[in-house]
């Protein structure tokens, strides 16, 4: 059974930055596509960034140039850096692997979930 523990979570003020963590259980998770989503009250979960294992990445319009994602591969996980956060960054932040070889950006292509972790931005 793979297993994805999230971290990093928190509460920020606007403005802010936080990191979040990704660890995966088994080591060849690494080598496939990663992606970052987020899930806010009564919303449907939604895409926020996704890495390759060759180091592509991709965003979402409403993050880019504020969020990067990347991956330590020695340590099997990856991280969402999130700068100049907005109150409408509040959400839970799931981390998904994907067992196919290409980034996607919609949930029901993951496989596998970490149980999230909640980003609260206060303004």
């Amino acid at each position: 059974q793979v297993q994805l523990v999230e971290s990093g979570g928190g509460l920020v003020q606007a403005g802010g930055s936080l990191r979040l963590s990704c660890a995966a259980s088994r080591r060849t998770f690494i080598n496939y596509p990663m992606g970052w989503f987020r899930q806010a009250p009564g919303k449907e979960r939604e895409f926020v960034a996704a890495i390759h294992w060759s180091g592509g990445t991709r965003y979402a319009d409403s993050v880019k140039g504020r969020f990067s994602i990347s991956r330590d591969n020695a340590k099997n996980t990856v991280y969402l850096q999130m700068n100049s956060l907005k109150s409408e960054d509040t959400a839970v932040y799931y981390c998904g692997a994907r067992t196919a070889p290409t980034m996607a950006v919609t949930p029901s292509m993951y496989d596998y979930w970490g149980q999230g972790t909640q980003v609260t931005v206060s303004s």
